[in-house]
């Protein structure tokens, strides 16, 4: 065995194993968000913190570090063995920035977080959870402030580097920026366009358990395989993927807002999807991983709007949704769903809004938690501060901390720099759904018959078997021949909402 390929041979073993304790922590919290009972969250903080201690341990240690600089220097490899190599060595160089210790306490505080959060959400007792959030916030300043020492990165660059590798805020704010600009014209001529849409329909009562598994069936049709995945129910939807051929989703649903459940679960499913389209046999590797989280949300966004809210998928939809919920769609006709499904109305909760308005809720949220990382805003100030983003941006203001910043499980989990990607999701969604369209003969009608094998398989091909070959801006280009456009999405969007509104 040559030289490289021990050295191959030992970072994948070391890796794997790291896998195995990362893997084995993110079972536990999954347990805490499905049925954990109510007081056992300080232990599984103590679990999880070192679980993610362990993986941390393996993955900075220092022969593991010696090899991967040997690899680095070589020559010899397949493409996918050079970037597993590459990619394992950026993650090496970041991890090792950070003591064990402060992964300990970071992981356990985050687990003691999403806990506190939960029951300050049910309560809307935003003062009750503050403390908490001061404690995490300060840990992802010292963070972000290790991972951005001697490079060019901001601290809060440096937290967003680990869910968009290379992501600058220089670089988003100008789409923020532009989008903001279209979209409020758009949403302005919406709001006075001839053909107002009447959402009443949506609001009636359905039975929450039908919705579980008209859900359930939903995201079976589409592609997810329940063989190595389950749908659970929690109250903050999410996907978590705890082994090569275990991924779990979970939805939420709501009695008098059918569009909760349903868009949900194809959200999510969208994103397991994704992570059962990966290479197996290089689960824990980077080859077998995705390519970032904007690349994932663009797979759960192309589901849950570009697929989910057609005209074509209303048509096929429709029939199921009449013979669950006979009582409420019994009547309804393709056209009038569509407009509903695809109504726009400034509204308070992130998860619940339409394709027009969604993205101006990101940009609240990474404008403030930019501020939050430089200290400019305080955890105090927060609720403050958020009311007035939103009253300035959407022209709402939040009846509750509950209904306001609160209503989002991230920051309470350490996700800072997580939000961005929403955004840079929903601009490759789109990017990637028109070359589709453009490649899939008959696209549309295999939609409207049901048929999701195509698309699916078109997305595995050109999006899940590459793995972190490419980064997110290169994967676009590297599928779509174009740099990344916002004119895609804006473009959907005024082709298919100016008609509803009859503009």
């Amino acid at each position: 065995m040559s030289s490289f390929d021990q050295d191959y041979l030992f970072v994948c073993e070391t890796a794997r194993k790291a896998m195995i304790y990362q893997t084995s922590a993110e079972t536990l919290e999954w347990d805490e968000r499905t049925g954990m009972p109510p007081h056992g969250g300080d232990y599984r903080a103590q679990q999880v913190a070192a679980l993610r201690g362990h993986a941390h341990q393996l993955r900075t240690g220092a022969r593991y570090g010696e090899a991967l600089e040997r690899l680095s220097d070589q020559t010899a490899g397949s493409v996918l063995e050079a970037t597993n190599v590459r990619e394992l060595r950026r993650d090496y160089q970041r991890d090792q920035r950070l003591p064990q210790e402060l992964v300990e306490s970071a992981s356990e505080m985050i687990v003691k977080g999403q806990q506190a959060w939960e029951k300050a959400r049910h309560g809307n007792d935003y003062a009750g959870f503050a403390p908490v959030l001061k404690q995490i916030i300060a840990l992802k300043q010292d963070i972000g402030g290790r991972l951005a020492e001697g490079t060019d990165q901001s601290p809060y660059e440096a937290l967003m580097d680990e869910y968009e590798p290379g992501a600058k805020t220089s670089e988003l704010a100008p789409v923020f920026e532009n989008l903001k600009g279209r979209l409020a014209t758009l949403i302005g001529e919406l709001a006075d366009g001839p053909t107002p849409v009447d959402v009443s329909l949506l609001k009636a009562t359905t039975d929450t358990e039908a919705q579980k598994r008209f859900v359930s069936s939903v995201c079976q049709a589409v592609g997810f395989d329940f063989q190595r995945g389950r749908l659970d129910e929690t109250s903050h939807p999410f996907c978590t993927t705890l082994g090569p051929s275990d991924c779990r989703i979970l939805s939420r649903y709501e009695a008098n807002w059918f569009p909760a459940g349903i868009y949900a679960g194809l959200h999510e499913a969208g994103h397991g999807m994704y992570e059962q389209g990966l290479d197996q046999m290089q689960f824990a590797l980077p080859m077998g991983s995705y390519a970032s989280l904007g690349v994932h949300e663009s797979q759960s966004r192309l589901w849950e709007n570009q697929v989910g809210r057609s005209r074509s998928f209303i048509t096929w939809v429709l029939p199921q949704v009449q013979a669950t919920f006979p009582n409420v769609f019994g009547t309804c006709d393709v056209e009038t769903l569509y407009r509903c499904v695809n109504h726009v109305q400034p509204s308070l909760i992130r998860v619940e809004a339409d394709e027009a308005t969604y993205n101006l809720h990101i940009a609240i949220r990474f404008e403030l938690e930019q501020q939050l990382i430089a200290g400019d805003v305080s955890v105090d100030d927060l609720p403050e501060a958020w009311n007035a983003q939103y009253q300035q941006t959407l022209g709402i203001m939040p009846d509750s901390d509950a209904n306001g910043v609160l209503q989002d499980v991230h920051w309470s989990a350490g996700l800072i720099g997580y939000f961005p990607t929403y955004t840079l999701g929903n601009l490759i969604a789109a990017q990637l759904f028109d070359h589709a369209r453009a490649e899939i003969t008959g696209l549309d009608q295999d939609i409207e018959r049901g048929e999701f094998s195509g698309l699916l398989g078109w997305l595995q091909t050109n999006v899940h078997s590459h793995g972190r070959r490419y980064s997110s801006l290169e994967l676009v280009r590297q599928v779509t021949g174009k740099g990344l456009s916002s004119d895609h999405l804006l473009d959907q969007l005024e082709g298919k909402l100016k008609p509803i509104y009859g503009i």
